[in-house]
């Protein structure tokens, strides 16, 4: 119990300090154009890298994961909204595992 509790402890101060150290080190605001749009972009790449294996492993099989990232991606390029891309990529997986 000792032990998970000090893992736990040393986890949580790492991940404050990785938060926490940024805020300390920069108080001016940055000017730097090329900072400002890859500080821009992190979140949608760390997104992305999180959220593309996840959609080819989570279902099981390969095909019906293309279909459904597929559709995502077409609906999503219409400009279509995040709960009707999410509920349609949904069920052509669901209807694809189904059928193949």
């Amino acid at each position: 119990m000792t032990r998970l509790f000090a893992y736990v402890a040393v986890m949580a101060g790492v991940t404050y300090l990785i938060r926490c150290i940024p805020l300390l080190a920069y108080r001016k605001k940055i000017t730097n154009q090329f900072v400002q749009s890859f500080l821009y972009y992190v979140p949608y790449a760390v997104l992305g890298a999180m959220t593309f294996p996840a959609i080819f492993t989570s279902g099981g099989e390969l095909i019906p994961s293309l279909l459904g990232t597929g559709t995502a991606i077409i609906l999503a390029y219409q400009k279509r909204s995040l709960i009707t891309v999410a509920i349609a990529a949904s069920v052509v997986v669901y209807l694809a595992s189904l059928f193949l």
